[in-house]
């Protein structure tokens, strides 16, 4: 092998933090991908990251392996990586709309593949550079620049790489800067240019189709996913959002999970608003934690007395649609344009931290507990800070997911309120009362009100025009039958211990294996 110059010695660094940002961001995507598909994304990012590690390891014990030309080697594995690599997210959301049930095995097999190839390219830069000094030297410039270069890429991700490219793309874009460093290292090769010269001309032209209609391979994927056609599909830094059309059945998705059709969803948001707005003595400052779609919204303006709504929603681009897009405005009847509401794009645990304003009605219209991020706004933490944002003769509100088909996580969430106690709060200990009705497009549903004192259902009515709810409907929400009692033991959710999550994967997963 020829001694590199030292020209070619900082080509190939450069080459080193360039290949360090790919392989990180084809792990994030990777990520990304199995928790929009699969859910959990606590699971699914530890087992990408776990599986891309011991990969990578087992990549670099092969790589002693190769001999001979070690940089033609080097080119060749940079060829293979942009092509794994950039068709990788295409694949899976392939696969997934597909062949969902090989889904995981291809999943976990695909991160492998990447893992090993991005295992090899390290030791072989090493041994390269290594010709031209002592090896300790060659090491730590190479680990050097690898870490910085994955550091790059982990900030680089959520904040440019995922807005503005989204998930197909993203890794499409890093696959050809993998065949860029290829092209690099062609460009140092002084012979044997052909056979990788062809096969890099090939990759990059595949890509480069791949990327320019990547939207519509995508779109035609999740239409097969969805079933109905899809108007709108855009993956944000928080989540993947799809709004689908079948007719006058308007739906929306978050992460492939359905949050309301529009055939039914006033069953939903109508049982969720009016009992709280009807329990309140006076509704006047209502606050919103989730709803950016609005149709909570719209449901607490139907209250002439209302004058402030504070709206908080983690994700900037789930509020605009519901601000903007037509579907939307039509079904939430421009509530978020209402001079009344306040929009807050925060996380909405951080929210009830910091703020210091008091709310006459907390509306707790968030996805439900299907991960450990997404249960810490059901722990008891979270509903003691909701309570200490309560005025006087204040409500609280939260949607509390299926009696029927994960009762135990519907208990455990109407457990967990009744435990949560506000830190000196004059008015005391919460008392949750539990309530459900059916939603034909999720099935029987469950929700929990809750007040620093007895909420009594007989003392309630509907006064305010609503296409589902009225008076009688309304009391009857509060009989439970026997199937749905919530009188199972549970344990209480907390911060350190998210025992809702697993309550609420067991209780779905008896209806879906």
């Amino acid at each position: 092998m020829d001694v590199p110059t030292r020209t070619t010695s900082i080509i190939l660094l450069a080459s080193v933090f360039l290949v360090a940002g790919c392989g990180l961001v084809y792990e994030l995507v990777a990520g990304a991908v199995a928790s929009y598909i699969m859910g959990d994304a606590v699971t699914q990012f530890s087992l990408v990251i776990g599986i891309f590690l011991c990969a990578m390891g087992l990549g670099s014990y092969l790589a002693k392996f190769f001999t001979g030309d070690l940089l033609r080697t080097f080119v060749e594995i940079e060829i293979w990586i942009g092509l794994v690599g950039g068709i990788s997210s295409v694949a899976m959301f392939a696969v997934s709309a597909m062949a969902e049930t090989v889904f995981p095995v291809f999943f976990f097999v695909l991160c492998a593949l990447i893992g090993i190839m991005i295992g090899i390219e390290i030791p072989l830069l090493i041994r390269i550079l290594k010709a031209r000094g002592p090896v300790s030297e060659a090491l730590s410039h190479v680990l050097a620049l690898d870490y910085f270069g994955a550091l790059v890429g982990a900030i680089l991700f959520p904040l440019l790489v995922l807005p503005y490219l989204g998930l197909s793309r993203s890794s499409l874009v890093f696959g050809l800067m993998n065949l860029g460093v290829a092209a690099i290292g062609l460009g140092l090769l002084k012979e044997r240019r052909r056979g990788p010269g062809i096969r890099l001309v090939v990759v990059l032209v595949l890509l480069g189709a791949t990327l320019a209609f990547s939207g519509r391979l995508v779109g035609f994927m999740e239409d097969l996913l969805y079933q109905d056609s899809i108007v709108y599909a855009r993956s944000t830094p928080y989540q993947r959002i799809v709004l689908t059309r079948w007719r006058d059945d308007i739906r929306l998705y978050l992460n492939g999970n359905i949050q309301f059709s529009s055939i039914d969803e006033a069953r939903y948001h109508e049982s969720l608003v009016l009992p709280a707005m009807a329990a309140c003595p006076r509704p006047v400052n209502i606050l919103i934690l989730g709803g950016g779609d609005g149709l909570a919204a719209r449901e607490v303006f139907k209250f002439e007395g209302v004058r402030r709504v504070v709206l908080v929603d983690l994700d900037p681009e789930m509020t605009r649609l519901g601000r903007e897009r037509a579907e939307l405005v039509v079904l939430n009847g421009g509530a978020l344009k209402d001079s009344r509401l306040t929009v807050v794009n925060l996380d909405a645990f951080k929210f009830v931290e910091t703020s210091r304003e008091f709310f006459d009605v907390i509306i707790i219209d968030l996805p439900d507990p299907n991960s450990e991020v997404l249960a810490k706004l059901y722990s008891t933490a979270f509903y003691r800070l909701c309570a200490r944002r309560l005025a006087e003769g204040g409500v609280m509100v939260t949607q509390a997911t299926s009696p029927f088909f994960a009762p135990e996580a519907f208990t455990c969430i109407l457990r967990t309120m009744a435990a949560a106690v506000p830190a000196a709060a004059p008015a005391g200990r919460l008392q949750p009362r539990p309530y459900h009705v059916n939603v034909p497009s999720f099935g029987e549903w469950g929700f929990v009100m809750a007040a620093p004192r007895p909420i009594r259902p007989e003392n309630l009515s509907v006064a305010v025009p609503a296409r589902f709810l009225n008076t009688a409907s309304l009391k009857a929400m509060f009989v439970f039958s026997q199937d749905i009692q919530p009188e199972r033991e549970v344990r209480v959710n907390r911060l350190d211990q998210p025992v809702l999550f697993e309550y609420y994967k067991r209780g779905w997963a008896r209806f879906h294996e």
